[in-house]
């Protein structure tokens, strides 16, 4: 599978780890370059505080670092099959994004990972709402074994379960 993670702050780049060292593909994009440089020397740092732990091998290090690519574009993530976004608290950014996510991402499950907008307002922007979900990791990610599943009223209850199943994975 290959998830998409937009914006790389604390919460973005904690999700692309724990995706990672679950064997995931992950892409991701935030607006800023410099963001993305700093996720991903941020990640290798915690891969290899997690190895000197002995927490993990050096090999699997290197292999989720295999699997973290980056993109300087939203359409950079039209090969993703789940998205998180991580980004700015407020409803009309979401929206837009989540508008572009839906016509780029026609079959994908599009979701955020907001603690206090909305989920059924963010799904109102797009065309598909059925498949948007709020995906809520606790911070920090890597670390917290919680994540809050929250559908819209609009989101197709089949979805549910392969969503409570991957982020069991």
């Amino acid at each position: 599978m290959k998830v998409g993670i937009i914006g790389t702050g604390a919460m973005g780049s904690g999700i692309a780890q724990v995706a990672l060292l679950a064997g995931e593909h992950v892409c991701l994009f935030d607006q800023n370059q410099n963001s993305v440089a700093k996720a991903v020397e941020n990640m290798e740092f915690q891969l290899s505080k997690l190895v000197e732990k002995n927490k993990i091998t050096a090999d699997v290090k290197q292999s989720a670092l295999s699997q973290l690519s980056t993109t300087d574009t939203l359409s950079g993530l039209a090969h993703c099959d789940w998205v998180i976004e991580a980004i700015v608290e407020n409803l009309e950014v979401k929206q837009a994004v989540f508008a572009e996510l839906d016509a780029l991402l026609p079959n994908a499950i599009i979701a955020s990972n907001t603690s206090s907008i909305s989920i059924t307002a963010i799904a109102k922007a797009c065309k598909n709402p059925s498949r948007v979900f709020g995906i809520h990791f606790f911070n920090p990610a890597p670390i917290m074994p919680l994540v809050e599943i929250i559908p819209a009223l609009q989101t197709n209850a089949e979805f549910i379960s392969r969503v409570v199943e991957t982020i069991h994975r």
